[in-house]
């Protein structure tokens, strides 16, 4: 599959979309997140999608890349689990993950996702369950 670049200099030079002033890639802004759904699943349907190398992988999250997200919004349906949300849509309980993302992406155990893999073993049973942020490995 052919790869879309993003230039993360010129793209950095981009207003935010939300406030007009400040810019795209800084703290405040983060352009899709994956939500506490995918902890335990890691289902990478979303990464066949996506047409830049945005996702990165940890033990049994994914995490968007703030720097590489072209905010296409692709990845959203493709997710199993619905754990994939543009941030002005994300659920008033999830809103704490916009921050998570953003420091896991820049974490050195997140390596860039660029092929789909089978999920997790127990993704099925960790599918519908609620509440699994005390289970996210950094």
């Amino acid at each position: 599959r052919s790869k879309i670049t993003s230039n993360s200099e010129s793209a950095a030079r981009s207003p935010c979309g939300r406030c007009g002033h400040r810019y795209r890639f800084d703290s405040h802004a983060m352009t899709h997140v994956v939500t506490e759904a995918c902890i335990n699943c890691k289902y990478t349907d979303c990464v066949d999608v996506c047409p830049v190398d945005c996702f990165k992988e940890g033990p049994n999250f994914l995490t968007i890349d703030p720097d590489e997200c072209i905010d296409c919004a692709v990845c959203i349906p493709e997710c199993p689990v619905n754990a994939i949300f543009a941030e002005e849509d994300l659920p008033k309980d999830q809103l704490h993950m916009t921050e998570i993302n953003a420091d896991l992406a820049r974490s050195p155990v997140f390596k860039t996702l660029t092929k789909s893999k089978p999920p997790l073993p127990e993704a099925d049973e960790w599918a519908d369950k609620t509440g699994k942020l005390p289970e996210l490995k950094r």
